[in-house]
């Protein structure tokens, strides 16, 4: 028989899974609300006094928080010893127990025991799994190409599919013959009279083996302005992560952070990575690039670079790291566009995605995708990562006969 729950007069906190609980916070987890965007710290680790915070703002937000429950946690001395702040602890321990967050205890504490504001806790690989899946259903779902929780359209095959395309068979092509259009040409005058331009072949797509490196700008600007660039371009890549692993595993990607210089970075530290007080050094991101793909023996090889920024900064020779913040220095440019032209050499596309549109800009991003023939798309936060998403299901893609 169907129930019908009132959040404001039954508390629905006991059956709220760890699942459920993911989704609402995960933009907390990923995203720099952890972190002061006025002065970061790429070094800052969110404790558990943070994952407190964003349960409980989750759960306020939602209205899944009876008012009488909500007043008594206000007017409490201590929230944590209310009766909303045991449930959101528990909260946190089923999180824990369910294997989406890992407790981690500075040395000296306890060896696991103390109040929850003395642990750190990291992201688990589930978690990250459970993250990137999450972000590409909705991406894919609001693209119209997915149902939920299955991806069963050409679009998300691999191998050869067919495209529905006929044509007539030339020399070179596969021989996949479709039957019966073949046969309506020489059934009215007998297979003996039958003639090579008789034979109709159905088109297909080939998905080819790639190599991806996702170059993601940490710099201090994609979280000003007003907005948080660099939490939708962290839940991009898990979800590029995810379709790779799931739908293309014959295929790899790895993660390059650049800002005054340029490391990789697996993807469950990306997960949490922050933001800093940093400069722009595109060129040491396209150089460690071609770094790890010259390792990678694929069909196609290439970069996919998330920024809001033109470069101002490059690292000298002797390891000194130049920076100027004020247009577009020509030293730093030169170094830069070297950078691309070392890509273009080893065979590597260059695919821009830009989080901002100044004239400057316009005009460096115009300079690489003309260089690698790649492509550059003036994008926003809010629909980034259907352009990556499709640009790399695009691109995997070429029709053979």
């Amino acid at each position: 028989m169907k129930q019908t729950r009132y959040s404001k007069y039954e508390s629905e906190l006991e059956s709220l899974d760890s699942s459920e609980l993911m989704q609402m916070i995960q933009e907390a987890l990923l995203g720099s609300g952890m972190n002061d965007r006025y002065d970061p710290d790429p070094n800052a680790r969110p404790n558990m006094d943070d994952l407190f915070d964003a349960i409980l703002e989750a759960l306020v937000n939602r209205d899944l928080v009876p008012e009488q429950m909500l007043r008594e946690a206000l007017e409490s001395e201590d929230m944590r010893q209310s009766k909303l702040g045991q449930e959101v602890q528990r909260l946190m321990n089923q999180l824990v127990q369910d294997g989406f967050i890992r407790k981690e205890f500075e040395e000296g504490e306890g060896g696991g025991t103390g109040e929850s504001g003395e642990a750190h806790f990291e992201l688990t690989n589930k978690a990250i799994d459970f993250l990137g899946y999450k972000t590409l259903r909705d991406l894919m779902g609001g693209m119209g190409r997915s149902s939920s929780g299955s991806h069963d359209t050409r679009d998300y095959a691999s191998g050869v599919e067919q495209t529905g395309e006929l044509k007539s068979y030339e020399f070179g092509d596969t021989l996949n013959l479709d039957t019966t259009e073949t046969l309506k040409n020489v059934i009215h005058k007998g297979f003996g009279q039958m003639e090579e331009s008789d034979l109709v072949v159905r088109q297909s797509e080939y998905f080819s083996s790639a190599a991806t490196v996702v170059l993601l700008d940490c710099s201090h600007s994609m979280i000003l302005y007003g907005e948080d660039r660099f939490t939708p371009a962290k839940q991009v890549a898990l979800a590029l992560a995810h379709l790779i692993r799931t739908q293309y595993p014959g295929d790899t990607v790895k993660f390059v952070l650049f800002h005054d210089s340029a490391e990789q970075v697996a993807i469950s530290q990306l997960a949490q990575a922050q933001i800093g007080p940093y400069h722009t050094n595109t060129a040491a991101g396209l150089k460690l690039a071609q770094q790890l793909l010259k390792r990678e023996n694929k069909d196609m090889k290439q970069i996919v670079m998330i920024t809001d920024g033109k470069p101002s900064a490059l690292t000298l020779p002797d390891g000194r790291i130049y920076k100027n913040a004020y247009g577009l220095d020509p030293y730093v440019l030169g170094t830069t566009l070297q950078e691309v032209a070392n890509c273009r050499r080893m065979g590597i596309q260059i695919n821009t995605f830009m989080l901002a549109q100044d004239a400057d800009l316009i005009s460096f991003v115009r300079r690489i995708t003309e260089m690698t023939r790649g492509k550059a798309y003036f994008t926003t936060p809010y629909n980034i990562g259907q352009y990556v998403l499709m640009d790399f299901m695009k691109n995997k893609t070429k029709v053979v006969n």
